[in-house]
């Protein structure tokens, strides 16, 4: 007593037994094209390697001919080797050869921890660390970083030297040589010449050099990179135009006069 399974047609059982040697015969067909994909996949590297070898070769031969450069640029652009310092008396105080060849203006030394230490500071950090002026700036060496780079750019484009010797002159150029002093005491006070030292010299032409592509940037189009670039090639060059120079020579005629 139970219900039994129902039979199906004849026809219908007839189609399912047709059925499935075709679905063997497409698997067959699948199976064999992916074996000849396979194969041409692994056929194809063994033919090119022997192609692709001495093309490593050359590569790694270019790139130790790359690496065999040793010669510190700053910025990656501008040599060191070539930079020569006029005036012997600043030789020991224009940090710019040997050991203080940098490819960055951004040490992170820490120069005011002793007197003269700031000496062995790479010249073209010293120039970035006097753009820090006025509170606004504090702090901010990156930009200052980025406006020397956009200044040594202009400067090379305007004159086809090396920017690095334009600002060594423009430093050398722009120290004044002697000053005066007040002496004297009880009420009576007069002024005294004296000697600049090298290394207030180096200190105030850098001094002079900043204040003057300040102010000359301050409420006008021009960027402060393209005021610095015109204040040094115009130091470099001794010209009256600089506001450097003006200084200079104002502060030696006073100390002229005070003899």
């Amino acid at each position: 007593s139970g219900h039994r399974r129902r039979r199906r047609p004849a026809h219908q059982q007839q189609q399912k037994r047709l059925a499935s040697p075709l679905l063997l015969h497409y698997l067959f067909l699948s199976c064999n094209q992916k074996q000849t994909f396979t194969m041409a996949d692994v056929e194809e590297p063994v033919a090119e390697a022997p192609v692709e070898e001495p093309e490593v070769e050359e590569e790694e031969e270019e790139f130790v001919a790359v690496g065999g450069a040793t010669e510190v640029k700053l910025f990656g652009k501008w040599s060191f080797d070539d930079i020569e310092i006029r005036d012997i008396s600043l030789e020991d105080y224009i940090a710019c050869k040997g050991d203080h060849a940098v490819y960055l203006p951004h040490t992170a030394g820490r120069y005011q921890k002793k007197r003269f230490r700031k000496a062995s500071c790479p010249i073209v950090e010293r120039l970035v660390c006097c753009l820090m002026r006025k509170g606004r700036n504090s702090g901010k060496k990156l930009m200052a970083v980025r406006i020397v780079q956009h200044t040594l750019e202009i400067i090379h484009l305007l004159t086809d030297q090396n920017p690095v010797q334009v600002v060594v002159d423009a430093i050398i150029n722009s120290g004044p040589r002697e000053d005066s002093t007040r002496v004297g005491g009880a009420g009576v006070v007069r002024r005294q010449a004296v000697d600049m030292s090298p290394f207030r010299r180096v200190n105030y032409a850098l001094y002079l050099l900043a204040t003057g592509a300040r102010e000359a940037s301050f409420r006008n189009l021009k960027t402060m990179a393209e005021c610095l670039a015109e204040e040094l090639i115009n130091a470099a060059r001794g010209s009256s135009n600089s506001y450097a120079i003006k200084k200079k020579d104002e502060i030696e005629r006073v100390s002229k006069s005070n003899r």
